[in-house]
């Protein structure tokens, strides 16, 4: 390095240092820890301080279960991490590169019973150690490979070679998610003594439902490639699919025989179907068509069971099942039904139904649905407002559509409130808010600018489904406690607004839900629904005569009855498609069948599970005071360590490199830093292009890199060259100023110094005029952008983009300081097709450069797909604005330009079972686009000049604008290796034409396997 290139990178290197102490300064959410022998907890509130005992209680007794059970054995802690980012209650856990668990402390929601609703910390506890327990588990072999690479490898799509190691150590990471899922609630439902999905009546319609209809049932391989798609249950089916098959397991075999399949201990088998025909001496697939075959018996047996007695008849109210569905509302004025429905190929919407005609009507899309229930509904009929959530899957906010202006309007952010019902006496709206695990019932008063909090639940118990009668005197709810019972209870408004909470109790239904029950227009009776006898029926509660009765016998289900006329309500019907608006008479059933439980079978044939039940610890089994041993403020920068170092093997220009990684970063995965060095002793490399390094370090929002001859693992396969000459330092900031999704607005700023350059950091082709610059990047970007459940890529919305690139030479030029300033913007604009699945979009940028023409540090460079044959960026790079298929990489350039993309996304195609468990194909996808694209817009195209040499004058003719448009199409399919790694493999190709130059035509085929997702 020269002295003078010292001298100008010398004010960033003495910057790092200061920046990274900066960010080393406590957060506003600083993490408090509390640990003991065996977990360490993480929380960020104060407010979340109540369920610290409670939770390690918790965890305790259940992961003593669990080393009993499995033969667990491990001195690894787990982090366990408190959080209250949304408003109902789940958890994740992963092995790798440490035990972890992130666990919601919100209520779970109980719509259709798709969750229980026993006491929550308990019940994730049991589930989640499930998780760590099959992923962690280890053999000496892998305790060896452990050791080897210093942890537990995490696949990093940097350098995919960390795929095989990381399959060293943790190979059961490598497995599908019906097999952890559904071991994991086989578990928890007998450590909750029978409540879960093994004994849901959810699960058990589901498969009754698609015995009664016909319907597939997916093999493994189908399961995962095209069942978790194309229905509106989508990743529920995992859930669903995984507890069936295991509780088959147990039913033919033996719980044990669950166990020894989920313990990975030595003698069992890396990969997981590979030990299952270990464990149980048959192959998966023929044991899986067994199950098919048993699942079919048995319910075609429950379908006799409930014909016994006479069916309910129905009558549909719309053309097609509607998906998932909120609670519904009627207009009595114009009979049209309002609810909120979410289905495959559709973006969620609140849909207006005539129940007359079957027709149906998009009244406002649902940015942000929930899975099952969509969003939550009430309505006032005076003024034609319907009153719905958003934002579903984090703290939602209350929206107000005016069915007669079309307007729709955000009355209340992040409210956090749902289980919404309007009062006509008053014109508030009552609601249940979730807020730091605590359940309120909540008032917000007329204009809807504020809430009132009338009573917070004692925790863990619960109220939801709340209904207020049409005098406004009334209010009914369902409440469950920590056991897991739930009540129907009504209550006196006044008293309520006056203070006092007191109920009266209607009805108990143990550990059924009383669903979603509403009052009749007269006030007499309660309708609802409940699997009180294993199948959703409609009941009636006569309020004065203090009467309940069952109206329905289903074969599938009923939900969410509202009062249509005198004698009849409007109902939803269960069918595998989803939910179907019907009407049914508002009459007594003769008789209501009962059916019978598949885990009913697994206690009779095996009762050990009962053994299993593992009571919440109370207060005085497990003292905390004696578990912890230490509290402290959790500092990531202090708790950074290596987790994982192994070989990799790299590309530089044309030449391959090996070398190695160096992982660090702290348990919660705050702060993470990697090294990489490598070498590269070819002949015909100079010997101060053989070492290669790089050093990338991240915090918060900062980031921090280096370089030098910087090597990418990709540039071994194709033709994008990420490996350069010469060194670099640098820094960035990321920042998200809005995340709401689907509203995301982020920035990025990046300050780098390159030295020592051949070529430009971002146009491998394009020869640089200086070897020292700085060079200066932002980017704020915002969009908006819709997909259904289901779909492939986004598919309506739009996205902006704002950028700016400013070179700087870090050398004077005469007495001057040479800067090379750009800017351009993306908009894109998408809109989804009624063809299920298919969008349009307009694409569309443009540039400037404040720069000379012939100024390689101040021109735009565009060409090619852009894509390597072995890839991780973007697929779909033609999207990109300095790609364009058909022409060579670079190869059109530019101070300024304008580009047009228009682009059709056709519907993708499924594959039912393309393959075996550990290499399937999911689906295909095809796209045409066409692009056209003029750089220098303010220049002519041709300019002519004279040209004065030896060999005397000559007229040359200089191109200075270019037009260039193309037109190509790409093919996507999507694999999935080893259920983790899902890979895109794209073919491409493209024609281009030039405008102004007749007999110029260009072609360019591209072939791609992008792995990671």
């Amino acid at each position: 390095m020269k002295k003078t290139d010292l001298w100008s990178i010398l004010p960033a290197l003495l910057l790092l240092p200061l920046l990274i102490i900066l960010v080393h300064r406590p957060a506003n959410a600083q993490f408090q820890s509390v640990k003991t022998g065996d977990v360490e907890l993480l929380y960020y509130h104060f407010g979340h301080e109540y369920l610290i005992n409670h939770t390690i209680r918790s965890f305790t007794n259940s992961l003593d279960f669990h080393k009993r059970t499995f033969g667990y054995i491990t001195d690894e802690h787990v982090t366990l991490i408190m959080q209250d980012f949304g408003d109902y209650g789940n958890a994740g856990a992963s092995a790798v590169p440490g035990n972890a668990i992130l666990m919601g402390i919100a209520p779970f929601h109980y719509a259709f019973e798709t969750n229980p609703a026993n006491e929550r910390i308990n019940v994730l506890m049991n589930h989640e150690l499930v998780h760590i327990v099959a992923l962690d588990m280890s053999t000496s072999t892998d305790r060896f490979f452990r050791k080897a690479f210093s942890g537990k490898v995490n696949p990093e799509k940097e350098d995919p070679i960390s795929l095989f190691y990381a399959y060293m150590t943790t190979p059961r990471r490598f497995s599908p998610r019906w097999y952890h899922e559904g071991i994991a609630e086989f578990m928890t439902t007998w450590m909750s003594g029978g409540i879960g999905r093994v004994m849901g009546p959810y699960d058990e319609m589901r498969f009754r439902t698609m015995v009664r209809d016909n319907r597939r049932i997916y093999d493994a391989v189908g399961l995962e490639s095209e069942g978790t798609t194309t229905d509106f249950e989508v990743g529920s089916n995992s859930y669903m699919y995984g507890t069936r098959f295991m509780s088959y397991l147990a039913v033919t075999y033996s719980p044990q025989h669950i166990i020894d399949w989920a313990s990975r201990s030595n003698g069992s088998k890396r990969y997981f179907s590979a030990d299952f025909k270990k464990v149980f001496g048959t192959s998966l697939h023929t044991e899986w068509s067994k199950w098919i075959d048993f699942e079919r018996e048995w319910q075609e047996a429950n379908l006799a069971r409930i014909r016994r007695n006479p069916v309910t008849e129905t009558t549909p109210l719309a053309k097609r099942p509607l998906g998932g569905v909120s609670r519904p509302v009627y207009d009595n004025q114009t009979g049209l039904i309002y609810t909120a429905v979410a289905k495959p190929g559709e973006i969620a919407h609140i849909a207006e139904v005539n129940p007359a005609t079957g027709s149906m009507r998009r009244v406002v899309d649902i940015e942000s649905p929930a899975l099952h229930f969509v969003s939550s509904l009430a309505f006032d009929p005076e003024n034609r407002t319907i009153f719905y959530t958003d934002n579903n899957n984090s703290w939602r906010h209350l929206m107000a559509h005016n069915l007669n202006t079309g307007k729709t309007t955000t009355l209340i952010r992040e409210v956090r409130t749902g289980d919404l019902v309007f009062n006509p006496a008053d014109r508030s709206i009552w609601g249940v808010r979730h807020y730091h695990g605590i359940v309120s019932l909540v008032r917000i008063p007329y204009p809807y600018t504020e809430w009132n909090r009338i009573r917070s639940m004692p925790y863990g118990e619960d109220i939801f489904d709340i209904d207020i009668s049409p005098d406004g005197k009334k209010l009914s709810a369902a409440i469950a406690d920590v056991s897991g019972n739930q009540k129907l209870v009504m209550m006196n408004v006044d008293s309520l607004m006056a203070g006092r909470f007191s109920y009266e109790e209607i009805y108990d239904f143990e550990v059924s839900s009383p669903a979603a029950f509403v009052f009749s227009p007269d006030g007499r009776y309660l309708f609802g629904s409940t699997y009180y006898t294993g199948v959703s029926n409609i009941v009636r509660y006569d309020i004065e005569q203090k009467e309940v009765r069952w109206l329905t016998n289903a074969e599938t289900g009923l939900f969410r009855p509202v009062p249509y006329s005198a004698d009849s309500l409007l109902a939803f019907e269960y069918t595998g498609d989803g939910f179907f608006p019907v009407r049914i008479e508002n009459k007594p059933a003769e008789r209501v069948s009962a059916i019978r439980f598949l885990g009913q079978e697994v206690v009779e044939r095996h009762p050990v599970v009962t053994e299993w039940m593992l009571r919440p610890p109370a207060p005085g089994t497990l003292n905390p005071d004696s578990l912890i041993i230490s509290r402290s403020e959790y500092h990531a920068g202090k708790r950074l360590s290596l987790i994982a170092a192994y070989p990799i093997v790299h590309g530089y220009k044309d030449y391959v490199a090996g070398g190695v990684r160096l992982d660090f970063s702290d348990p919660l995965r705050l702060q993470k830093m990697n090294i990489t060095a490598g070498w590269s002793p070819h002949p015909g490399l100079d010997t101060d292009e053989q070492f290669h390094a790089s050093w990338l370090y991240e915090m918060s929002s900062a980031r921090f890199f280096a370089s030098y001859n910087a090597s990418d693992f990709y540039d071994l396969f194709g033709p994008t060259k990420t490996s350069r000459k010469g060194y670099s330092v640098g820094m960035g900031y990321k920042k998200s100023l809005i995340y709401s999704p689907p509203r995301i607005m982020d920035m990025d700023v990046s300050l780098s110094y390159y030295g020592g350059l051949e070529r430009l950091p971002e146009f491998q082709n394009i020869t640089t005029s200086f070897g020292q610059f700085f060079s200066l990047s932002t980017m704020l970007s915002y969009q908006r952008t819709l997909h259904s459940l289901g779909a492939v890529d986004h598919e309506k919305g739009f996205r902006w983009q704002l950028g700016t690139f400013t070179n700087t030479i870090a050398e004077n030029v005469g007495d001057q300081r040479i800067v090379f300033p750009r800017v351009y913007q993306n908009l894109d604009y998408g809109i989804a097709l009624p063809i299920k699945h298919s969008s349009v979009w307009l694409r569309s940028s443009a540039g400037y450069s404040f720069s000379p023409v012939r100024e390689p540090l101040g021109n735009f460079y565009f060409g090619g797909f852009g894509n390597n044959w072995i890839d991780y960026r973007a697929n779909r790079r033609y999207r990109s604005y300095h790609t364009f298929p058909g022409v060579d990489l670079n190869a059109i350039g530019g101070t300024n330009f304008t580009r047009l993309l228009v682009e059709w996304v056709t519907p993708p195609v499924r594959f039912r079972r393309a393959g075996v468990t550990s290499l399937y194909a999911n689906w295909m996808q095809l796209s045409l686009f066409s692009t056209g694209i003029i750089t220098n817009l303010d220049k002519p195209v041709w300019i002519n000049s004279t040209v004065t040499g030896d060999g005397g004058t000559e007229n040359v003719r200089e191109r200075q604008q270019n037009r260039f448009y193309n037109a190509g199409a790409q093919v996507d399919m999507r694999i999935s290796l080893f259920s983790i790694m899902d890979a895109t493999l794209s073919f491409g190709y493209a024609m281009a034409w030039d405008y102004d130059v007749k007999s110029f035509s260009s072609d360019e085929f591209m072939v791609s396997l992008k792995i990671f997702r």
